[in-house]
């Protein structure tokens, strides 16, 4: 039984919502052409993340047995998915399709029963445990249609009427080709392949590969599914552009707003692990860019909850109660990808958190209050006043992460009332709202207003290191060790200390302890610092900060803050620095460093670290440079060679290459083929080892591009002409952790270019 606080457990009524159906405030809501559903975010399952390439009926009936048996289904967990892989793909020319060219179950994994399709029977189980089905499908017409000429179900019309030649987007099939929605038989067909699904009992449709081009095919989709009589979740997938937010909110019931949440970085193409930190914190930027577009009818996708298998999400805890928060303070879909066969006992417990749950089926996007490179805070009202927030421990220690009641749009009040939703405790604040959130972690509350002190509650406290500014190469630091007292309540006998590595000197110039800290006051106590000189490129030292306190007759409490310091060298002539992410620079003897954040280096996305030489690369250039180690941050992280005229225009300039590694994906040579200075050609090869060499050999417009990794055999990454490409230009060393949010580091030695 949850322990009560006397006066303030009425304030505390958000699981109610979940049982209520109460989904006011906040988000603007979306149509979804009045279809019904979508009211709240949905709950469920998808075989994706962890089935992968072979769902079958089998599997599938087990899962949607287990949201059953394990309680979620209680919980509101109701939909059993079935993604990619159902019906029969022989090959590139295009899914197998029937007499009206819609696809072909595969009937070795779905097999029929009678005169039922295998996916119905599938189906039929699903309904009888009380659940809802669902499905995918993704936009255009296969090709084997188009070659059969198949006809278009109760039309003159056939397949060759309605198909374009531009290629449609089916990511792991491939033969799917575009419809001309101006020709007559488009929308039938798109009728009678919903009207199949729907005689199926199709409770959910995900559309797979939806960009920018295909708003007609969601748009014939949106139409076909209200048709049908049956209310029908409709999923958009994925990476949608924000800049067509109205449209997606207007025709479908949620949509997708980045790339797959796995990071398919299993071993032997396994399932495990499903997922990485990076993969997760990459999604901070997309809620905050997100959150005016969600709303009753319509929610942001962040894609898949990977909590579930233990250690097999690729999660701590502490990550895990992240995902979950930040997806239900956006209101998102929670849509679970791991084995529910193999539920884990502690993440089950997370899954059911009933209080937190609430806070996503309230539908109510939550804005970003402030960020910083290791917090986040994210917050939202509820429709009684109270505010949720999120406070975020983005960074690798324990860290404090505060807020206001003020920034959090709360009134002015004599107290404040934090009740932790993770475990389940009340304690109070005068006003500033703050917490030790472990590394990766969350520190869920809600908070409330109250005109009294908060009856039997401990004060919020709270440990800070507030290290002073300095220069990057500087060994010597100034911090403050701030212990505060957030409440209106004091607390006594407190003390603080500071411990860093072997080697380091701390020094104390303020006293670490007092006997009393009244309300809203702090102890601080300001050391100084003096780390080791090194010759590493990024030399590191970890920092912890203690603090201990007593609340009334209560034991003593004990808190931690840490930072990592890191300390480089300055970047000297002839080479420069230029970032358009979060980046640092090091150069020590022969070797350069980068560590940088970055999205990804590809198409409309520039996000790099470089220490380069201006004007360097001409015809006859040989550029080579041994690459030490790269932080595996993604499996498409890139470092390597970088080549354009204007290294420092980076959305705009010509005449751009880069010849990178990657941590999974082997060696890449991208190329702008069009001159837009965005990449957008690739060729690849080999399985990237450390250190490498990669050298790059200029030829008038023509470049080769190799790696070896001994430094004597060279292998061809590719051969390729940049026709824009300047007499003189740029070439420089690039990083890019292709994690929003994430520092990667790669560490370089013997850059040249000759002659």
């Amino acid at each position: 039984m949850r322990r009560q606080i006397r006066g303030v457990v009425a304030a505390f009524t958000g699981a109610l919502l979940l049982t209520m159906g109460i989904t006011a405030g906040g988000g603007q809501s979306a149509q979804a052409d009045d279809n019904g559903v979508g009211l709240k975010p949905v709950l469920g399952w998808s075989s994706w993340s962890f089935v992968r390439r072979n769902p079958t009926a089998q599997t599938i009936e087990a899962q949607a047995k287990a949201l059953k048996t394990s309680g979620l289904a209680r919980n509101g967990f109701v939909y059993a998915n079935v993604d990619d892989f159902w019906y029969q793909c022989p090959g590139s020319q295009g899914p197998d399709v029937d007499q009206y060219g819609r696809w072909v179950t595969d009937p070795a994994k779905f097999p029929p029963r009678g005169g039922e399709n295998g996916v119905q029977v599938v189906a039929d189980y699903v309904h009888s445990l009380g659940l809802k089905f669902g499905l995918y499908v993704t936009p255009g017409i296969s090709q084997q249609a188009v070659a059969q000429n198949t006809a278009i179900e109760g039309t003159p019309y056939h397949a060759r009427d309605i198909a374009t030649s531009a290629t449609e987007n089916n990511y792991n099939c491939g033969g799917m080709v575009g419809i001309d929605y101006t020709k007559p038989g488009a929308q039938s067909f798109i009728d009678s392949w919903a009207g199949q699904f729907a005689g199926w009992g199709i409770d959910y449709l995900k559309i797979d590969g939806v960009g920018t081009p295909d708003q007609q095919d969601v748009q014939a989709w949106s139409d076909a599914l209200k048709h049908t009589g049956r209310p029908i979740h409709l999923e958009l997938s994925n990476n949608l552009d924000i800049n067509n937010a109205a449209t997606w909110s207007k025709l479908s019931n949620g949509w997708r707003t980045g790339g797959d949440i796995e990071c398919y970085c299993g071993p032997d193409d396994s399932s495990y692990p499903l997922t990485t930190w990076a993969s997760v914190a990459s999604r901070f930027d997309q809620v905050a860019a997100w959150a005016p577009y969600g709303g009753p009818g319509g929610y942001n996708d962040y894609d898949s909850l990977e909590i579930g298998n233990g250690d097999h999400n690729g999660l701590t805890p502490d990550e895990r109660r992240t995902q979950m928060s930040l997806w239900s303070l956006a209101a998102s879909p929670l849509i679970l990808g791991t084995d529910l066969t193999h539920l884990d006992s502690a993440d089950l417990a997370l899954l059911k958190n009933t209080d937190v749950l609430a806070v996503d089926q309230d539908g109510i996007d939550a804005e970003r209050i402030s960020s910083d490179p290791d917090s986040q805070v994210f917050a939202k009202t509820e429709p009684d006043g109270d505010v949720v927030v999120g406070l975020f421990n983005t960074g690798s220690a324990p860290r404090e992460v505060a807020t206001t009641a003020a920034a959090l749009g709360l009134p002015a009040a004599r107290d404040y009332a934090l009740r932790d939703l993770w475990n389940d405790r009340v304690t109070e604040s005068a006003g500033r709202i703050a917490a030790n959130v472990p590394p990766h972690g969350v520190v869920l509350y809600r908070v409330h207003p109250s005109r009294h002190a908060v009856a039997g509650a401990a004060p919020d406290v709270s440990l800070a290191l507030d290290w002073a500014p300095a220069s990057s190469d500087s060994t010597t630091r100034t911090v403050t060790a701030v212990l505060s007292d957030n409440g209106s309540r004091p607390i006594t006998d407190t003390g603080l200390t500071l411990t860093g590595p072997s080697g380091t000197k701390i020094t104390t110039h303020s006293p670490t302890s007092a006997r009393t800290i009244r309300g809203g006051h702090a102890l601080k106590a300001v050391y100084s610092v003096s780390i080791p000189p090194s010759a590493e490129l990024f030399a590191s030292s970890d920092f912890q900060g203690t603090a201990g306190y007593r609340f009334r007759s209560d034991g003593r409490t004990r808190l931690t803050a840490g930072d990592t310091i890191t300390v480089n060298h300055q970047v000297t002539a002839p080479y420069r620095t230029f970032a358009s992410t979060t980046a640092s620079f090091s150069e020590s003897g022969s070797r350069l460093g980068i560590r940088a954040q970055g999205a990804d280096l590809y198409n409309g996305t520039n996000e790099y670290g470089t220490v380069y030489l201006p004007g360097a690369e001409h015809d006859g250039s040989v550029t080579t440079v041994k690459l030490d180690s790269q932080s595996n941050t993604s499996v498409w992280a890139k470092a390597g060679i970088m080549v354009r005229n204007d290294i420092t225009q980076p959305d705009t300039s010509a005449g751009y290459l880069a010849l990178v590694a990657t941590p999974s994906n082997g060696y890449l040579l991208d190329w702008d083929s069009d001159g837009d200075g965005k990449l957008d050609s690739q060729d690849s090869t080999g399985s990237a080892t450390y250190p490498s060499w990669l050298k790059l050999v200029r030829d008038g417009t023509t470049y080769s591009g190799y790696y070896s990794t001994d430094d004597t055999t060279w292998n061809l990454v590719g051969t390729i002409t940049v026709p824009t490409a300047a007499a003189t230009q740029d070439v420089g060393l690039t990083q890019t952790s292709h994690a929003s949010g994430t520092t990667g580091e790669a560490d370089f030695d013997s850059f040249t270019t000759t002659p």
